[in-house]
């Protein structure tokens, strides 16, 4: 199982968090804050795996930001790198060549295609071909809706001159 997901960018800014198991707001705080610093001083010949408080942290670092899953200690990592590559590349498809601004600026996207591949931390979808439809119908849903919006807007300040 998945405990908690982070991305955490080369400065050690976070860019996303995602927790699946119950953490205070103190202790995610210190957890966000230990982890990062043990990740981002680790050097780049060494393994992507941290024991870690019982746990099992993996990480993978794409460009300039570090995707890491906290699992059980008997989980697979090689699983894990798997579903870390498997949502980069989920990112990659719907961004076009994902970058750092691309999640700082739609984070709410980030989270949506996160949600439609974990849920309550195990792997739910595996086909990027139906996480994309998935998304795509999102997309036109909340299309529609602004249009909608507009439309009702504009009647309201018809009616009202």
């Amino acid at each position: 199982m998945i405990h908690f997901v982070l991305l955490i960018s080369r400065q050690g800014k976070v860019r996303l968090t995602k927790w699946y198991s119950p953490y205070s707001q103190k202790e995610r705080t210190k957890v966000v804050r230990e982890l990062s610093g043990t990740i981002l001083s680790r050097g780049a010949k060494l393994c992507n795996f941290i024991e870690w408080k019982g746990l099992k942290v993996v990480y993978k670092r794409y460009a300039s930001l570090y995707f890491v899953m906290c699992v059980d200690v008997e989980d697979n990592e090689l699983a894990t790198l798997e579903t870390i590559h498997h949502y980069v590349e989920i990112l990659d498809r719907y961004f076009g060549n994902v970058c750092e601004l691309d999640l700082i600026f739609n984070f709410h996207k980030a989270y949506y295609i996160l949600d439609e591949l974990l849920l309550a931390g195990e792997l739910q979808e595996s086909s990027k071909k139906s996480i994309a439809r998935v998304i795509s119908a999102q997309d036109q849903a909340v299309e529609a809706a602004k249009e909608q919006a507009n439309s009702i807007s504009g009647m309201i300040a018809s009616a009202t001159k």
